[in-house]
């Protein structure tokens, strides 16, 4: 099923355990999926287990500049982050 085709979620903590888990749900589902982290290596091994549009970004969501250059990254990727907490294709 291909229920999430055109939408765009980020997960925070996706590179890891539940997030992760999710990551690969919403991805099965057709999402275009963002994920973020600390850690950079299992942010590569996590974006390896979803599809070829996901972005995997080292951020620390307690940091507001890592969270500033996580939403430009977002954003040079062709997805722009809003005001209303979801992502939308341009």
């Amino acid at each position: 099923m291909n229920r999430l085709t055109n939408k765009n979620i980020l997960i925070t903590g996706g590179n890891s355990g539940i997030g992760l888990a999710a990551a690969q749900e919403f991805d099965r589902e057709g999402a275009r999926v963002a994920i973020c982290g600390l850690n950079e290596k299992t942010l590569k091994a996590a974006q390896e287990t979803l599809g070829a549009g996901s972005l995997a970004v080292r951020a620390d969501v307690s940091n507001l500049a890592d969270l500033d250059a996580m939403f430009t990254t977002i954003s040079g990727s062709s997805v722009t982050w809003t005001a209303s907490s979801s992502c939308r294709s341009q």
